[in-house]
């Protein structure tokens, strides 16, 4: 105690200094110069394309993905408060060493049942659980088939695995066919619902095709979960393919409007998930008023049907206004609606369009699109009142004539396909 004391008295404590570093690698300072410098300065404006203005209270806010409007419900609030007022000695720790009868475990187990599956294993997000899946269920010697617009957590896993990925045309279950036979069998992977366009996946070919092929098939219902089949069991349940799909995974951060991942298993790999998944061995669990929360939320998502009602019904109602004013969106027909102006100069003049009559969305570019196929992307919601649907409605036909989305490349290819 003497000797700490004393270097702690002859401690010298120095005047702060402007922060100092060293410097960078030159094959890193080539890239940025080469392949982003332009991009920022000149595309970009020195700013981030995703941080344009600042939401006001009055704004519309079509940039999240709380498609059931559960956010802020007392049911899910009240959980959260009373799991952070009794979980004082919790111990923050990998999700290995949590055990059956956890509160994590309970919850795994109703997600499972809730999905139609055998088992159900929580991950820090969507992107860990697509990750940790995929890095266990192929390898080396696995074919990997990917929709093109498959969610990159999804490719990420087939790199983890070390795999070798094969992309089929977007919703091309032919495709996938000629592709299945020249590999061989492997891992068919498809969104239900995909997270750009709010396209749906012809998932009953799908199906079929990866089952006579012999393949394994993953579905990430991440924009279908919560928002579609029965007590919003997800698009799989809806179409009676719960039974025939060998791996589900979701994002919980969509409908269920926390922070957290899924995914379902057989029984009969649990252990091995445990043991190999890299995402859950080395991050930490779930925090208690998290479970507490997601747990309080899946009661809540199997009493909304009037909210899904209400979901689909505004979609409705918008893409048809929208479609109306001259804007190319028939490549989807779900709560997400992208408008894709192509270049992203196009994208910011539209972004910036909409912010200044105070309707949000949400800015995709590279790498969350390809180079050309930058887009605004608005998701909708169960909570839109019909003055706010009124609103956007009404800005977007007016800024049409301004960013004239009927000369937008996605456009310009559909008439050509049309008159070819």
């Amino acid at each position: 105690m003497e000797v700490v004391a004393k270097e702690i008295t002859n401690y010298t404590v120095r005047p702060v200094q402007a922060a100092t570093e060293p410097p960078l690698f030159p094959r890193l300072r080539e890239r940025i110069e080469g392949a982003f410098r332009q991009r920022w300065e000149q595309e970009w404006g020195s700013r981030l394309p995703t941080q344009g203005r600042k939401a006001t209270p009055d704004a519309v806010r079509l940039d999240g993905n709380d498609y059931l409007a559960v956010t802020g419900d007392a049911r899910i609030v009240q959980a959260q408060v009373d799991a952070l007022r009794s979980n004082r000695e919790f111990v923050v720790q990998s999700v290995v060493f949590q055990h059956d009868g956890s509160p994590t475990a309970r919850l795994e187990t109703a997600l499972a049942q809730h999905l139609g599956k055998e088992r159900a294993m929580l991950s820090q997000s969507g992107y860990a659980a697509n990750v940790g899946l995929i890095q266990v269920i192929a390898d080396d010697q696995t074919p990997v088939y990917l929709d093109s617009l498959a969610h990159m957590s999804l490719w990420e896993g087939v790199r983890a695995a070390n795999a070798t990925g094969h992309a089929f045309r977007h919703n091309d279950p032919e495709h996938l066919a000629r592709l299945a036979q020249r590999h061989g069998p492997g891992l068919v992977i498809v969104d239900s619902v995909y997270s750009t366009t709010g396209a749906v996946c012809p998932l009953e070919r799908m199906v079929q095709v990866a089952e006579q092929h012999g393949c394994m098939i993953l579905v990430d219902e991440s924009h279908s979960l919560g928002t579609h089949g029965p007590q919003g069991r997800g698009l799989c349940a809806a179409l009676g393919l719960t039974h025939r799909v060998h791996f589900l995974t979701a994002s919980l951060a969509k409908a269920f409007a926390g922070r957290a991942g899924v995914f379902t298993v057989p029984e009969s790999l649990r252990a091995y998930m445990v043991a190999h998944s890299f995402p859950g061995i080395f991050s930490s669990c779930l925090l208690p008023h998290e479970i507490a929360g997601l747990a309080a939320t899946l009661d809540v998502i199997r009493e909304s049907d009037h909210a899904r009602e209400r979901l689909h019904a505004n979609t409705r109602r918008l893409r048809t206004a929208i479609a109306a004013a001259g804007y190319p969106i028939h490549q989807g027909s779900e709560q997400i609606i992208a408008l894709e102006a192509g270049t992203e100069v196009d994208m910011l003049s539209l972004r910036d369009a909409l912010e200044s009559r105070g309707v949000f969305g949400a800015v995709f570019c590279a790498p969350a699109t390809s180079r050309n196929r930058a887009m605004v992307r608005l998701t909708l919601s169960a909570g839109l009142t019909d003055a706010e649907m009124t609103h956007v409605e009404n800005v977007l036909a007016e800024v049409a004539p301004l960013v004239r989305p009927w000369d937008w490349p996605i456009a310009r290819r559909t008439r050509a396909r049309v008159l070819s």
